[in-house]
């Protein structure tokens, strides 16, 4: 339940929604259609949720998309986004969306819904990958077999879209899917020298990633979905954090940097005294300076200074 509860969307109430929906559809057209960006620009119109995913479709669609992101500020909390009359008018009249599931950005299908565009192509992570709707872990974009399965994706309806553009999407694909393998490579040479490597968190944002990393997360899932989803820890979830880096337990202490409070705060400065390295990580791409692959890596060498030399990486 994790994902679910605490998703972008528990901060706009449903009557304000409706407000910014109405908003939207009175700026759109009553002919708006799938062909609609093409005909005013010449490009296809096209949507991320976070823009980590509008990142993406920009690779891959190249000059033929006009990409916009809704989610993409890493000096905000992304949990409190609530969407606004300019990004239902955005979504509305998008040809091509892509956002993550898991109830992380629900607030998307709702203006989606009540947005009727002829043709439009929605695409979305957790169904791409077969994740279920109550996942713990909704940070689906750390998981190395998100993106390659979002950008084939983003590939084939842009070439249902534009077919004669469609070796042009094919060969950014292909571009796409060799960038990413100094990330995969890198993941491989880590688990392969620090296989096991204990380590704290404060959310499960960057857990995938650790995972394929083979690190050992030892904060518990309940601590973790408790500070994601905005609710009290229990008082032994807390003792078991902080026994993990006052014990040295944990090579590493990772927090999501774009939700911080006084506990995540506590956690910080336990780890800080007790000279455990700490990693900040982000829930949305920084800009600028990165892509995507470049993202990724960066957070991954964050990872591999704090284990090799004791280093900390507070913001990329």
């Amino acid at each position: 339940m994790g994902g679910m509860d605490r998703s972008p969307a528990w901060a706009c109430p449903v009557a304000t929604l409706l407000v910014v929906l109405s908003s939207a559809l009175a700026g759109c057209t009553a002919t708006a259609s799938g062909t609609q960006g093409s005909s005013t620009s010449g490009k296809v119109l096209a949507v991320g949720a976070e823009n980590e995913y509008a990142n993406v479709m920009a690779q891959i669609g190249g000059r033929y998309v006009s990409v916009a992101a809704i989610m993409s500020d890493p000096n905000t909390d992304p949990h409190e986004f609530e969407a606004s009359a300019r990004v239902a008018v955005q979504v509305s009249r998008a040809e091509l969306v892509v956002q993550n599931g898991v109830g992380y950005d629900s607030f998307m299908n709702k203006i989606e819904a009540a947005s009727h565009v002829t043709g439009r192509e929605v695409i979305v992570a957790q169904a791409l990958l077969g994740v279920p709707a109550s996942a713990f872990n909704p940070h689906l974009w750390y998981d190395p077999l998100t993106m390659p399965a979002v950008a084939k994706a983003v590939a084939e309806d842009l070439s249902r879209l534009e077919p004669a553009h469609a070796g042009y999407f094919a060969a950014n694909l292909k571009r796409f899917e060799g960038s990413l393998m100094s990330w995969l490579q890198a993941l491989a040479r880590f688990k392969s020298a620090h296989r096991g490597t204990p380590v704290a968190v404060t959310e499960p944002v960057a857990d995938y990633m650790l995972q394929a990393a083979g690190a050992r997360i030892l904060t518990s899932q309940s601590l973790q979905s408790a500070i994601m989803n905005g609710t009290d820890p229990s008082p032994q979830d807390i003792s078991l954090e902080t026994n993990l880096l006052s014990s040295h337990r944990v090579k590493v202490f990772l927090y999501n940097r774009q939700v911080t409070d006084s506990l995540t705060a506590t956690f910080l400065a336990d780890a800080q005294k007790a000279k455990i390295p700490v990693v900040g990580v982000y829930e949305t791409m920084p800009t600028p300076g990165f892509d995507y692959q470049t993202w990724m890596m960066a957070e991954l060498t964050a990872l591999e200074h704090a284990v090799a030399d004791r280093s900390s990486t507070a913001t990329l």
